[in-house]
Protein backbone atom coordinates (compact mmCIF):
# COMPACT_ATOMS: atom_id res chain seq x y z
CA UNK A 1 0.00 0.00 0.00
CA UNK A 2 1.33 3.45 -0.88
CA UNK A 3 1.15 5.77 2.13
CA UNK A 4 1.84 9.47 2.52
CA UNK A 5 3.10 10.61 5.91
CA UNK A 6 2.46 14.22 6.93
CA UNK A 7 3.96 16.42 9.62
CA UNK A 8 1.62 19.42 9.49
CA UNK A 9 2.76 22.96 10.17
CA UNK A 10 1.27 26.35 9.44
CA UNK A 11 4.16 27.34 7.15
CA UNK A 12 5.68 23.99 6.16
CA UNK A 13 4.23 20.53 5.67
CA UNK A 14 6.72 17.71 5.99
CA UNK A 15 6.09 14.70 3.76
CA UNK A 16 7.25 11.09 3.68
CA UNK A 17 6.40 8.10 1.51
CA UNK A 18 6.14 4.35 1.99
CA UNK A 19 5.14 1.59 -0.38
CA UNK A 20 4.76 -2.19 -0.09
CA UNK A 21 8.28 -2.48 1.36
CA UNK A 22 7.05 -0.67 4.51
CA UNK A 23 10.08 1.62 4.67
CA UNK A 24 9.39 5.32 5.09
CA UNK A 25 11.53 7.85 3.23
CA UNK A 26 11.34 11.63 3.49
CA UNK A 27 10.30 13.45 0.32
CA UNK A 28 10.27 17.11 -0.62
CA UNK A 29 8.21 19.15 1.83
CA UNK A 30 5.36 21.47 0.90
CA UNK A 31 6.87 24.89 1.62
CA UNK A 32 5.00 27.06 -0.86
CA UNK A 33 3.88 30.47 0.42
CA UNK A 34 0.13 29.89 0.27
CA UNK A 35 -1.84 26.94 1.63
CA UNK A 36 -3.57 26.50 -1.75
CA UNK A 37 -0.16 25.99 -3.36
CA UNK A 38 0.93 23.57 -0.63
CA UNK A 39 -2.27 21.55 -1.14
CA UNK A 40 -1.67 21.55 -4.91
CA UNK A 41 1.83 20.19 -4.34
CA UNK A 42 0.48 17.47 -2.04
CA UNK A 43 -2.16 16.62 -4.65
CA UNK A 44 0.59 16.11 -7.25
CA UNK A 45 2.47 13.79 -4.85
CA UNK A 46 -0.74 11.80 -4.22
CA UNK A 47 -1.29 11.40 -7.95
CA UNK A 48 2.33 10.64 -8.91
CA UNK A 49 2.83 8.07 -6.14
CA UNK A 50 -0.66 6.50 -6.25
CA UNK A 51 -1.26 7.23 -2.56
CA UNK A 52 -3.97 5.12 -0.91
CA UNK A 53 -3.70 6.28 2.71
CA UNK A 54 -2.52 9.39 4.57
CA UNK A 55 -0.95 9.16 8.04
CA UNK A 56 -0.73 12.49 9.79
CA UNK A 57 1.18 13.27 12.95
CA UNK A 58 -1.18 14.21 15.74
CA UNK A 59 0.42 16.57 18.29
CA UNK A 60 -0.93 15.42 21.62
CA UNK A 61 0.21 17.18 24.76
CA UNK A 62 2.81 15.29 26.80
CA UNK A 63 0.05 14.12 29.15
CA UNK A 64 -1.88 12.66 26.19
CA UNK A 65 -4.55 15.36 26.13
CA UNK A 66 -5.68 17.19 23.00
CA UNK A 67 -4.49 20.78 22.84
CA UNK A 68 -4.87 23.66 20.41
CA UNK A 69 -2.23 22.27 17.98
CA UNK A 70 -4.13 18.98 17.70
CA UNK A 71 -7.31 20.97 17.05
CA UNK A 72 -5.49 22.79 14.22
CA UNK A 73 -4.49 19.43 12.76
CA UNK A 74 -8.13 18.30 13.00
CA UNK A 75 -9.11 21.31 10.86
CA UNK A 76 -6.38 20.45 8.32
CA UNK A 77 -7.59 16.84 8.23
CA UNK A 78 -11.10 18.02 7.34
CA UNK A 79 -9.63 19.95 4.40
CA UNK A 80 -7.54 17.06 3.07
CA UNK A 81 -10.29 14.47 3.55
CA UNK A 82 -12.66 16.62 1.52
CA UNK A 83 -10.12 17.47 -1.17
CA UNK A 84 -8.32 14.14 -1.63
CA UNK A 85 -11.06 11.67 -0.60
CA UNK A 86 -8.55 9.28 0.97
CA UNK A 87 -8.58 7.67 4.41
CA UNK A 88 -6.59 9.68 6.96
CA UNK A 89 -5.12 8.16 10.12
CA UNK A 90 -4.00 10.28 13.06
CA UNK A 91 -0.81 9.06 14.73
CA UNK A 92 0.81 10.21 17.95
CA UNK A 93 3.72 12.43 16.96
CA UNK A 94 5.04 13.60 20.32
CA UNK A 95 8.69 14.67 20.07
CA UNK A 96 9.16 13.67 16.41
CA UNK A 97 10.29 17.13 15.26
CA UNK A 98 12.82 17.23 18.10
CA UNK A 99 14.07 13.73 17.23
CA UNK A 100 14.34 14.68 13.55
CA UNK A 101 16.29 17.84 14.37
CA UNK A 102 18.69 15.95 16.66
CA UNK A 103 19.18 13.25 14.02
CA UNK A 104 20.13 15.85 11.42
CA UNK A 105 22.54 17.50 13.86
CA UNK A 106 24.24 14.13 14.41
CA UNK A 107 24.69 13.79 10.66
CA UNK A 108 26.37 17.22 10.68
CA UNK A 109 23.77 18.61 8.29
CA UNK A 110 23.30 22.35 8.26
CA UNK A 111 19.71 22.96 9.29
CA UNK A 112 17.68 25.76 7.77
CA UNK A 113 14.28 25.51 9.45
CA UNK A 114 12.62 27.15 6.44
CA UNK A 115 13.78 24.39 4.08
CA UNK A 116 11.29 21.90 5.48
CA UNK A 117 14.03 19.28 5.88
CA UNK A 118 13.27 18.83 9.57
CA UNK A 119 9.54 18.63 8.81
CA UNK A 120 9.94 15.90 6.18
CA UNK A 121 12.28 13.96 8.47
CA UNK A 122 9.64 14.25 11.22
CA UNK A 123 7.01 12.98 8.75
CA UNK A 124 9.33 10.06 7.99
CA UNK A 125 9.65 9.21 11.70
CA UNK A 126 5.86 9.43 12.12
CA UNK A 127 5.24 7.17 9.13
CA UNK A 128 7.92 4.63 10.07
CA UNK A 129 6.58 4.47 13.63
CA UNK A 130 3.08 3.94 12.23
CA UNK A 131 4.36 1.07 10.07
CA UNK A 132 6.34 -0.56 12.88
CA UNK A 133 3.91 -0.15 15.78
CA UNK A 134 1.10 -2.13 14.24
CA UNK A 135 -0.91 1.09 14.54
CA UNK A 136 -0.98 0.88 18.36
CA UNK A 137 -0.53 4.64 18.66
CA UNK A 138 -3.20 5.42 16.09
CA UNK A 139 -5.71 7.94 17.37
CA UNK A 140 -9.35 7.61 16.40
Amino acid sequence: MNILGIDWGEKRIGLAFSDALNVAVPIGPAVQKKIKQRLGYIESIISERSIELIVIGYPLNMDGSIGFKAEEVDQFIKVIEKRFRLPVKRFDERLTSHIAQESLKEKKKKIDRRSGLIDSNAACIILQDYLECGHNLEIS
